[in-house]
């Protein structure tokens, strides 16, 4: 009695595909397709990106905020900083194509700027700024604009739609009674006329005291004229 073929002893065929050399092919190897980063990749790579920017700005920010300060009053100038201007020369310039004579006051202060320009209602206006020792600052003002004109201008006032400051009196100073006008809260303004002809007006105002008012009242009243035009 014959038996069948033995299992163990026919061919299987091969599952695998073969190569040209004969072998079973083996998985390629090479590079990978592209993956799209999850969502919580993304967001901690932009987070570490946001704050390698976002640390240097801040460290800016306090390195400049730290060396400031702040002055709720207006800026506090040093007496000795900023620009410096020769009174003389510049007023003698103006006096030049001037309709009425400008003075020349002489005072312990330094002049910082100076500027001329229309009054409203009619007339010019010229002036002169000065810091104090105590680094406070005051306005001269000589016109032969109207005492109205001259306190709407250098105001600002109707420029902002306001009333004029209101008249809260007068005061003496160098001989002379000066009408002081005062907002609430403001700076005064105080007005004079000159002696002599033609009619002058002088405006002082600014932050410095009542003496120091008093020494440039003085030096303006008591600086000689310049004749008009020469």
């Amino acid at each position: 009695m014959s038996s069948g073929p033995d299992p163990s002893s026919t061919p299987r065929e091969s599952t695998e595909p073969a190569d040209r050399s004969g072998g079973s092919r083996r998985p390629e190897i090479g590079p990978r397709p592209l993956r799209k980063p999850g969502r919580g990749e993304t967001s901690v790579r932009d987070m570490v990106g946001a704050l390698l920017i976002l640390v240097p700005i801040a460290l800016l920010l306090f390195s400049v905020g730290s060396s400031c300060s702040f002055a709720p009053g207006g800026p506090v100038e040093d007496a000795e900083s900023g620009p410096t201007v020769n009174v003389a020369e510049r007023l003698a310039e103006y006096d030049r194509g001037s309709a009425f004579p400008i003075r020349v006051p002489d005072v312990p202060f330094r002049a910082n700027s100076t500027d001329r320009g229309p009054v409203e209602g009619g007339g010019t206006a010229v002036r002169v700024g000065y810091i104090t020792p105590d680094a406070d600052y005051l306005s001269l003002v000589q016109t032969d604009g109207s005492t109205e004109g001259v306190l709407a201008t250098e105001s600002g006032a109707a420029g902002r739609g306001e009333g004029p400051p209101l008249n809260r009196g007068t005061t003496t100073a160098a001989g002379l009674t000066w009408e002081v006008y005062q907002a609430e809260g403001g700076e005064p303004y105080r007005i004079a006329t000159l002696p002599g002809d033609p009619e002058v007006r002088v405006l002082i105002t600014g932050s410095a005291s009542e003496e120091q008012f008093g020494t440039l009242a003085r030096a303006v009243v008591d600086a000689p004229p310049v004749a008009a035009g020469s």
